[in-house]
């Protein structure tokens, strides 16, 4: 059964995707608005190098197709990345008219030519000539899929285990609808699928033992695995504390609530983009919402135009708070007991420490607390028997691991700078030319040329 038999579409309104698309005429007035510099800071801005201002003529010139394509032949999961890359931070930050005028709308510009290339060519590659080699692929988020595709394209049998029921990883459970639709993540998938990759779900790789056998079955294993679950809480009364990714997730399959969907009252611990996504869910769906955070606003983890996005929505922050205590009434959640909190020297992380305030204990009243901490990493006992670089799986310059014909990319590789869906995006680039280049090297004619485009 394919993966997009599985879903419906999301039907709430509150949740519905925040930006609308451009009409034709729209996009190409703001198509026209570009520059198209010849040494384009946008481009050197996208970790996936797409010709951005390539693309944009196209839209200008009415060949939107073509747009799609040079957009999709750097980066597969490109309508995706077109609705959630922190373009303020990437492409559009770096834009040169940013500084005279307003960068032009890349990402609305790219969700357009992809959106409209999916619905005209819903394949646009074919997979490559079999080249007699195998990979699996374990996870199925952005770096598995975009490794699984490239590999396709070059005659790979690509076979991915995705451990969730719906593969897609983040992009089909983690980000808000009103960021990405359901319906656009899985048809990735689907695109992918098409290509002759087989995606097994609910199916996981369970330890050392397993990837030994693995790599008995297969040439070569691409670990695409993300990231844990979101770490408990030493506070009392953690049990009532909901997990912030089943909460997102719960919204963008569009399924009950286990919680009363109605909630009054919310709040929100942490303050990273999941935590901005998660109060975002409860304020449209009516609730009074505040995130607490135990440092200030400059050190909050989410970008700055996720914070004020948070504003602009009726999100309230409490920020050097710290939670110490769910409060219960009968059974259900009352409040959320905190202590106030200052800065300290710098921690390891380069960030001030926060040291509680004595006697500053206060009671948030709520209805439900959701935590929203970042996810736990790997240990020793995770790592597939892997080397670890802190809590990451390590790996060479070439996503190598320490373990042959292994490699790895993604969150769980992300040991330094942001993890992005984009940066795993090029991870999944990466990892197929360096997976491609070590079977080139092994045996030159087993690797044949990549498979072109249809039409």
């Amino acid at each position: 059964m394919k993966m997009t038999d599985t879903i419906g579409s999301d039907t709430s309104h509150q949740l519905a995707e925040h930006l609308p698309p451009y009409q034709s005429h729209e996009a190409v007035m703001e198509a026209e608005r570009c520059l198209y510099c010849f040494d384009a800071p946008c481009m050197h801005a996208c970790p996936t190098h797409i010709d951005i201002p390539g693309f944009i003529r196209k839209i200008s010139t009415g060949n939107v197709r073509g747009a799609g394509m040079t957009i999709l032949d750097s980066n597969l999961l490109g309508a995706t990345c077109a609705r959630v890359c922190p373009v303020e931070e990437l492409c559009q930050g770096a834009c040169v008219l940013r500084a005279t005028d307003k960068p032009i709308a890349i990402g609305r510009l790219q969700r357009h030519a992809t959106d409209h290339l999916a619905s005209v060519t819903p394949d646009p590659y074919q997979r490559g000539a079999a080249n007699g080699r195998s990979v699996l692929v374990v996870g199925s988020g952005p770096a598995g899929l975009s490794a699984a595709g490239e590999l396709a394209k070059r005659g790979y049998a690509v076979t991915v285990w995705e451990r969730s029921p719906l593969a897609g990883g983040l992009s089909t459970y983690g980000i808000i609808p009103l960021r990405e639709p359901i319906e656009v993540a899985l048809g990735e998938v689907a695109m992918i699928e098409r290509l002759g990759v087989e995606i097994h779900t609910s199916t996981a790789l369970a330890d050392e033992p397993a990837l030994a056998d693995a790599l008995t079955r297969f040439d070569a294993v691409f670990l695409a695995t993300g990231l844990g679950a979101v770490p408990a809480m030493p506070v009392g009364g953690a049990e009532h504390i909901r997990d912030g990714l089943d909460y997102i997730a719960q919204a963008k399959l569009n399924q009950p609530d286990p919680d009363d969907v109605q909630a009054r009252r919310v709040v929100v611990i942490g303050a990273g983009n999941t935590a901005i996504d998660a109060a975002t869910i409860a304020r449209r769906r009516g609730g009074e919402v505040t995130i607490v955070y135990r440092r200030t606003a400059a050190e909050m983890p989410a970008y700055h135009h996720e914070y004020e996005f948070a504003l602009r929505e009726g999100i309230d922050f409490a920020f050097l708070t710290q939670p110490v205590e769910v409060v219960t009434e009968d059974g259900r959640v009352a409040g959320l007991r905190c202590t106030a909190m200052t800065l300290g020297e710098p921690d390891a992380s380069g960030r001030r420490r926060p040291v509680p305030v004595d006697g500053s204990d206060r009671l948030i009243p709520c209805d439900l607390v959701v935590r929203a901490i970042g996810q736990e990493g790997y240990g020793p006992d995770s790592a597939f028997g892997l080397d670890l670089a802190g809590t990451y799986i390590a790996v060479d310059p070439h996503l190598r691991a320490s373990r042959e014909r292994v490699w790895a990319g993604g969150d769980a590789i992300r040991d330094h700078g942001a993890a992005s869906t984009v940066m795993a995006v090029e991870d999944g680039k990466k990892a197929a030319d360096s997976i491609d280049a070590y079977f080139l090297s092994v045996n030159p004619s087993d690797t044949p040329e990549p498979g072109g485009h249809h039409g």
